[in-house]
């Protein structure tokens, strides 16, 4: 059982914190391993969640955008979320099971032991704004799949949606499994020092040190997904035009504003023009202007402010840049950015010193494959890797190499829709997985059970004085088995 929360090393705690906090904790001690039925019912309930309310969910990121691609919330918030749920309901009684492990000889055949996936208790999970309902139903799925209660912090950007979601959520859920909270300004390290049984975080890696320190205070287990700066590397063999339509593809999605974003291009030295000529042509046939309603706003003042700071500082430091929607500038009404190519980047500049999180794509040349992995590896872990090439040889070096979070090959980003394998950073970029199995073991307790039999053959060697028999026995067994 968690300690009690400790109001004199935790920040000001909300009264609606403690009481829904404690009111799970209450209903999961009543019922510590909900059935199959319930569990499944859950799932059901959280999908249902999604699709009577579409509409009303997609205006809500849409107010809060100021304009947010429809196309790009289906996708990534309904149709990538509404899978993991199928997903999660398909293979649900299997990851339910207790697992058979093998028994020691030496307790065999009286003896069993098994690991059973048993429900952690209350898990708190602190949602960005980027992908809202993706980043909270997506954890959701695996939390109620694995029998858990859950307690949702929104983000002070998500405020329509939140207010939504509070609305709506009595309808499919009780307060003792499900509730989401508005963020209030500043009421993350409050929520983070509850003593979750688990405690799951999507955002930047400074905050992320913030919220794992809140949590080390009760000694709460922590998952977190963090970002960095993703690379991706075209190969000598790969078409430039084919790696600049796929690229561009997922640098104009949310604007950039993703953590696995492509957030800096490798290409051979001497394709830098052919590489802008494409993806010019392809930002020009997608988007009429910069102010369709197909590409999305950056999410507040503070961060279009901040992309604009960003390419004053490379521009002054010597960069050249591209805007991709030629004559269209940045509008500050709209807050709608350009996405732009910046070349001759230098790591002096601010746009190679942190996350991007926006449609500015610096472009970096090399001669030999080396000289990549040497640049990445000096620096953070990316929670993403990109490598361009149809040569097997090729790819498994840089796959080797290169430690990320995940690898997409020939492509970007889709390597994190997929349901049946782990998604989760390394080092600076995270810790942790989720989706999948994983998500489910994530949120369990894989509980070892040891079960004695009727006659217990170590009993032989535990009969004090050892002199007589038990050193002997015990020597023979080394000898045998060591």
């Amino acid at each position: 059982m968690n300690a009690p929360i400790d109001t004199h090393l935790s920040p000001a705690i909300p009264v609606e914190f403690t009481e829904c906090f404690q009111r799970q904790r209450a209903a999961y001690f009543a019922d510590p391993v909900p059935s199959y039925a319930s569990r499944r019912a859950d799932l059901e309930n959280l999908a249902l969640m999604l699709k009577e309310n579409k509409d009303a969910l997609i205006a809500a990121i849409n107010a809060d955008y100021g304009n947010r691609s429809t196309f790009e919330t289906l996708f990534a918030e309904f149709f990538v979320v509404l899978q993991e749920i199928k997903d999660n309901l398909k293979h649900l009684k299997k990851w339910m099971r207790p697992q058979k492990r093998k028994i020691d000889l030496i307790l065999y055949p009286t003896s069993s032991v098994a690991v059973i996936p048993q429900p952690l208790g209350v898990i708190g999970v602190i949602v960005p704004w980027n992908f809202p309902l993706n980043l909270s139903f997506a954890p959701l799925a695996a939390i109620f799949g694995a029998g858990n209660r859950a307690m949702l912090k929104m983000s002070e950007n998500s405020a329509n949606l939140a207010r939504l979601l509070i609305e709506i959520t009595p309808k499919y859920f009780p307060p003792e499994k499900l509730q989401f909270f508005e963020d209030g300004g500043g009421r993350g390290p409050a929520f983070s020092s509850l003593p979750f049984d688990h405690l799951f975080f999507t955002g930047s890696g400074q905050t992320g040190r913030a919220v794992m320190a809140s949590a080390a205070r009760n000694l709460t287990p922590v998952t977190l997904e963090l970002g960095g700066k993703s690379p991706a590397v075209v190969g000598p063999d790969f078409p430039i035009a084919t790696a600049a339509d796929r690229i561009m593809w997922v640098k104009a999605f949310n604007a950039g504003q993703i953590c696995t974003n492509v957030d800096y291009v490798y290409l051979p030295a001497g394709c830098e023009e052919v590489f802008a000529a494409e993806a010019k042509r392809v930002v020009t046939e997608r988007y009429p202007d910069i102010n369709h309603n197909d590409y999305t706003s950056i999410i507040d003042q503070r961060s279009y402010d901040r992309l604009q700071a960003t390419l004053d500082d490379a521009i002054a430091k010597g960069a050249r840049v591209v805007n991709l929607f030629e004559d269209c500038k940045p509008d500050a009404n709209q807050r709608k950015f350009p996405l732009t190519l910046v070349f001759n980047v230098t790591d002096e500049m601010e746009i190679m010193q942190r996350e991007i999180f926006g449609p500015l794509l610096p472009i970096k040349t090399y001669q030999y494959a080396q000289e990549v992995v040497d640049y990445v590896n000096a620096h953070d872990r990316p929670l993403a890797f990109y490598p361009f090439t149809h040569d097997k040889a090729l790819q498994d070096f840089y796959i080797t190499r290169v430690m990320s979070g995940g690898v997409s090959v020939n492509t970007a980003l889709l390597h994190v829709a997929q349901h049946d394998i782990p998604f989760g950073g390394v080092g600076a970029s995270g810790m942790g997985h989720y989706h999948g199995l994983e998500g489910f073991t994530t949120f369990s307790k894989m509980r070892p059970v040891f079960y004695q039999g009727r006659f217990s053959a170590i009993k032989l060697m535990m009969l004090p004085p050892y002199e007589k028999s038990a050193n002997k026995v015990i020597n023979m067994l080394i000898k045998f088995f060591g």
